[in-house]
């Protein structure tokens, strides 16, 4: 990773992500989360004041170093005891059917191989266990699709590899069997990057 990935992007992601219009999405579906927890791509830690108060204990994975430092913080300043892992989504070393809950925000926009990633947080989890996202993606409107496709070259150079064309929907289906996803313009926010996916897929018992 080179010096605008690590020194400079970190930070445009802590203040986009931290926008307040995005907190009751995250609120509403983090709400649920329980049990053992693995977070993918845990950036700067945005998410450590949604979940439930009782969750003790948060293992996290962000293949960006560079945001470890702004992470800090958060961890510092949560009663959740943080387990905090540089490493790829794509290859995770946990074992088979350890967690009770996997969650996503942000993030299956900007994994390089999302199929592989989707595929490990499937092999991650416990029967019944539940993947929780909340991801931008795909819009259904043909109009703000064409904007998406021409502007995803470009916006992946900015954001480190983030699609705006990615069908989130689709990718999740296809590797779990029971999914209820609910398809959004996220309030505030330009339709081009602002049409949200927040869902739940539970992996079969």
């Amino acid at each position: 990773m080179g010096f605008y990935s690590q020194k400079i992007l970190p930070y445009l992601l802590d203040w986009s992500l931290s926008n307040p219009n995005l907190a009751k999405y995250r609120q509403e579906i983090l709400a649920q989360v329980k049990g053992e927890v693995l977070e993918i791509g845990f950036g700067t830690g945005v998410n450590l004041s949604y979940y439930p108060k009782e969750l003790q204990k948060l293992i996290t994975v962000d293949i960006n170093p560079g945001v470890a430092k702004l992470a800090e913080k958060r961890i510092q300043a949560s009663s959740i005891i943080v387990d905090y892992r540089v490493l790829n989504g794509e290859s995770l070393p946990m074992k088979d059917n350890t967690f009770d809950s996997v969650v996503s925000t942000f993030t299956l926009c900007s994994i390089a191989q999302v199929a592989a990633a989707l595929k490990e947080i499937y092999r991650v989890l416990k029967p019944g266990g539940k993947f929780f996202f909340i991801e931008h993606g795909l819009s259904k409107d043909s109009q703000i699709q064409a904007w998406q496709n021409r502007l995803t070259p470009i916006q992946k150079v900015i954001g480190d590899g983030c699609h705006l064309n990615r069908n989130i929907r689709q990718l999740v289906e296809q590797q779990f069997d029971h999914v209820i996803i609910e398809e959004m313009y996220a309030d505030s926010l330009p339709k081009i990057v602002g049409y949200l996916y927040k869902g739940v897929a539970t992996k079969a018992t």
